[in-house]
């Protein structure tokens, strides 16, 4: 069915937004900018009028997913195992292995490798961190820990779409942009969901933060922290902003008078991203400007830190100044954060260490601990943690066995590993101090707790205050969701 043949069958909540009933249109939209629920620019569009409300009551206003791209290695990180220790070397019984896919590894060669790194507790509860995260861990009293996730999906691009859309197939909308499809932008002046980046790019691009079959004002937007903070937001050389304002105008009435015949709600989403472009001239390029911040708050994220020396880094390419780049993006989310952003994600690639996985690693960690642990703190000492969620996490985790993929030195990295791995969470709402789940002595499988992506997903939006079986859109024919066909809140994870 058409667009324009939609129209023509009206429903109750179209009856008040057509021109045969304008004035109940003018009143609804007119209540609810006055309540601070619509900004003026989105008003008049009926695609609104179905969102913000919240099924029960909300914890968390915003969420900042910060995606180590790649999969850290989670028994070097989070989840010490002596055992594996122990049976360094060692070959696992051909039954495991059996029911076991791979991307790289050959099973037949694949022994056990265990970890170089040293542990210590951290925070009264006695969190574990591995010696390359020593300030993440002096956060451990405010974090959530889970040791138990699991993922469908063994390679990279399908493990995140399925962690960022819930399934690992393109079209489909990523949770940023479900969050702000149920609640609407709470920013006047900047998008409901920003993207930020940071080292050598993710494989799965632009895919990660779209909007799928939702309207396009929903999509991430990518921001670049340094210059124009988007591509081609500034104006061109002469063109006064008098004259801008009149074509805006001009092509707004347009666009209104098609949307009047046609009913094409890509129509209203042109519209309001064209008034949010216009707004955005100003306001971004304030947000990016870091010049009012403090030089303690500068230092203490870590901006302009000098990038160490090294080639071949898994996490960064020539040229590149990632470790100040990620010190900025975590600033920067704190300040969007601010000013009323309720999805931020910051991604930052690549974790992938099929070999040098001691070297990589500690210069991957290097990158995010100082920034990210400064951000869980300022957030805390502004009073924003409680109702900003703060996550860490990957599309799966890395595997116990050591690579062995024929032409590389064995037994110097790890392959990917979809059936146990760790992230962690801090604010909106969530306990701090709780080691959630367990994997088995070896971090092979699962031992305690399993939690599937899609209770994550359904956690995260109850957080939201919206309940994931009725966040809901209907295409071709059928209800979608973030979480598919499934799904739980983890209660225990609730403060």
């Amino acid at each position: 069915m058409t667009p324009l043949e939609s129209s023509i069958l009206l429903s109750r909540r179209e009856f008040l937004t057509t021109s045969a009933s304008g004035i109940g249109g003018l009143a609804l939209g007119s209540m609810l900018t006055a309540d601070g629920v619509l900004s003026a620019a989105n008003a008049a569009d009926p695609a609104q009028f179905g969102e913000l409300t919240s099924h029960s009551r909300a914890r968390a206003k915003a969420c900042i997913f910060i995606y180590m791209e790649g999969a850290p290695s989670q028994m070097d990180l989070f989840d010490p195992k002596p055992k594996l220790n122990e049976l360094h070397g060692s070959k696992l019984p051909k039954e495991m292995l059996d029911k076991a896919r791979f991307a790289f590894i050959k099973p037949d060669s694949a022994t056990l490798l265990g970890s170089s790194r040293t542990w210590k507790k951290h925070g009264q509860c006695g969190m574990d961190f591995s010696d390359l995260l020593p300030q993440i861990g002096s956060c451990a009293d405010d974090l959530l820990m889970v040791r138990s996730l699991h993922s469908p999906e063994f390679n990279h691009h399908p493990g995140q779409l399925a962690m960022q859309c819930g399934v690992s197939r393109f079209g489909m909308p990523s949770m940023g942009s479900w969050i702000n499809y149920g609640l609407g932008s709470a920013s006047q002046n900047l998008p409901g969901y920003v993207v930020l980046t940071a080292g050598r790019g993710g494989s799965g691009g632009s895919s990660l933060w779209q909007s799928g079959f939702l309207s396009t004002k929903y999509a991430g937007v990518l921001f670049r922290n340094q210059g124009e903070a988007v591509l081609n937001l500034r104006n061109p050389d002469g063109l006064p902003p008098e004259l801008q304002r009149a074509g805006l105008d001009t092509l707004s009435e347009l666009n209104r008078m098609r949307y009047q015949e046609v009913h094409d709600p890509e129509i209203a989403s042109r519209i309001a991203n064209y008034e949010l472009a216009n707004r955005m001239q100003t306001a971004a390029p304030e947000l990016i400007d870091l010049a009012g911040e403090s030089k303690e708050t500068l230092a203490m994220y870590g901006v302009d830190r000098p990038e160490p020396e090294g080639k071949d880094l898994r996490g960064t390419l020539p040229g590149l100044r990632t470790y100040d780049t990620f010190a900025r993006n975590c600033l920067l989310a704190r300040r969007m954060v601010e000013r009323g952003v309720r999805f931020i994600n910051i991604i930052h690639a690549s974790w992938d260490q099929h070999e040098d996985l001691d070297r990589n690693l500690a210069y991957n960690c290097g990158v995010v601990d100082q920034p990210i642990a400064a951000l869980i703190k300022d957030l805390k000492q502004r009073g924003l943690l409680e109702s900003t969620m703060v996550v860490w996490g990957s599309e799966f985790g890395r595997t116990p066995l050591g690579e062995n993929r024929p032409g590389r030195q064995s037994n110097t990295g790890r392959d990917h590993h979809p059936f146990a791995f760790t992230m962690l969470m801090a604010g909106g709402g969530l306990k701090g101090g709780l080691t959630y789940g367990a994997s088995d002595d070896i971090g092979w499988s699962i031992a305690e707790n399993p939690v599937d992506i899609h209770d994550l997903h359904a956690t995260l939006l109850h957080q939201f205050g919206m309940d994931h079986l009725k966040l809901t859109y209907r295409f071709q024919g059928r209800d979608f969701r973030l979480t598919d066909v499934a799904g739980k809140v983890v209660k225990d994870w609730i403060a």
